[in-house]
C-alpha cells in the first residue's frame, strides 16, 4: 500500500509571536491565498486543495496554526491562548512575515474564525473570504445561553475541557478526542486511520493542550484573554460587519452545524455575497469536498476582480 500525501516540504517564518510552519506551493507570483485549518485537524485538510489551486496559478500557503504541527511560540513569556484576536493576528503577522499586502482568506472552523477576524479588523488586507459555516466570530458575551439539545450534545469537548480531568484527557488522549470529534462533526466522511495518524501528528506540538483549553475556556467566558488582545477583543464584541467579497460553504452532512439558506448565513456579510451548500461534505468540508472548496475559491478571486476599485 503506498503512503498517503503529505505536504511537504515546510517552510518556516517568524513573526512576532510565532515561527510558524507552513506549506508553500504554486507561482510566487501568483494571487495569494491562505488556506486555514481548523481543530482537532491540521494543513492535510488542505491536501488536495493546495495542488488545485497551485496548478490555477495561485500562491498557496497553508500554516499550521498556533500550538499545531511544527509552529512553535518564539519566546516562554508568550501566553498560550487560543482566543479569536489571537488567531487573527497571526494570520496578519504572517502576512507582514511573507511581506503579502492582501490575499485571500480561506477556512473552516478556527481557521474560518481567524479569516473572519481579519476580513472584519483588518478588511485592506483580505482581497476575498472563503468561509465554511458563515460568519465565525464568537459572540462571546451570550456564550452561556443554550442552544437545541442534540446540537449541545455535539459540542460535548467544551464542556469536558473546562475540567481538570478535559485538561488530563486531552493530554492522554489527543488522538481519541480527535476521532471521537471527526464522526460527530462528519458523519459521512469515511476517513482512514492513516488520515487520522497523520493530523494527530500535529497534535504533539508541546502547546497543543494549552492553547486548546484555553481557547474553550475563554469562548465560554470561564478565562480571561491575554491582555494585549484586549483592544481587538473589545472590538470583535461588536460583531462587526464583513465587507470582503465573500463565499460561505455550509456542507449538508455536518453532524454539527445544519445547513443554512443564503439570507440566514449571510447577515454580517455586506460586501459582495454568495452561499453554497455542498452535498455529502461534513464540519472538515476542504478534505471532504476539495473541489467544491477550491472552486469557490476560483470564484471568489473572480467576485473580488469584479469589485469596482476604492
Amino acid at each position: 500500500m503506498s503512503a498517503i500525501p503529505r505536504l511537504l516540504p515546510l517552510r518556516h517564518v517568524e513573526t512576532a509571536h510565532l515561527d510558524v510552519a507552513y506549506f508553500e506551493a504554486g507561482p510566487a507570483d501568483g494571487p495569494p491565498v491562505l488556506l486555514l485549518h481548523g481543530f482537532p485537524y491540521d494543513i492535510h485538510s488542505y491536501v488536495e486543495v493546495a495542488p488545485i489551486l497551485a496548478d490555477a496559478g495561485f500562491r498557496v500557503i497553508v500554516p499550521h496554526l498556533r500550538g499545531h504541527g511544527d509552529t512553535r511560540f518564539v519566546g516562554e513569556s508568550i501566553p498560550r491562548t487560543g482566543q479569536q484576536s489571537a488567531l487573527g493576528q497571526d494570520v496578519v503577522e504572517l502576512m507582514d512575515a511573507l511581506r503579502i499586502p492582501q490575499a485571500i482568506l480561506a477556512g473552516y472552523d478556527w481557521g474560518g474564525r481567524a479569516a473572519c477576524v481579519v476580513a472584519a479588523l483588518w478588511p485592506e488586507r483580505v482581497t476575498a473570504l472563503v468561509s465554511v459555516n458563515g460568519y465565525l466570530i464568537q459572540d462571546i458575551s451570550t456564550s452561556m445561553q443554550p442552544i437545541r439539545p442534540d446540537l449541545e450534545a455535539g459540542f460535548w469537548y467544551f464542556f469536558y475541557f473546562l475540567t481538570d480531568r478535559g485538561r488530563a484527557g486531552l493530554t492522554e488522549n489527543r488522538r481519541g478526542i480527535a476521532e471521537v470529534i471527526w464522526r460527530r462533526n462528519s458523519p459521512d466522511w469515511d476517513f482512514s486511520d492513516a488520515e487520522l495518524d497523520r493530523a494527530a501528528v500535529a497534535f504533539e506540538n508541546p502547546d497543543f493542550v494549552d492553547v486548546v483549553i484555553h481557547s474553550y475556556r475563554h469562548r465560554l467566558f470561564h478565562v480571561p484573554g491575554a491582555p494585549e488582545y484586549s483592544r481587538l477583543e473589545a472590538q470583535l464584541a461588536q460583531l462587526p460587519s464583513i465587507t470582503a467579497p465573500t463565499i460561505t460553504l455550509d456542507g449538508l452532512a455536518d453532524g454539527n452545524f445544519p445547513a443554512r439558506d443564503a439570507a440566514t448565513a449571510g447577515v454580517r456579510f455586506v460586501g459582495p455575497y454568495e452561499h453554497r451548500r455542498v452535498p455529502h461534505a461534513g464540519h472538515n468540508l476542504p478534505q471532504e469536498a476539495p473541489a467544491a472548496f477550491a472552486d469557490a475559491i476560483r470564484s471568489a478571486a473572480e467576485l473580488a476582480a469584479q469589485r469596482p476599485a476604492a
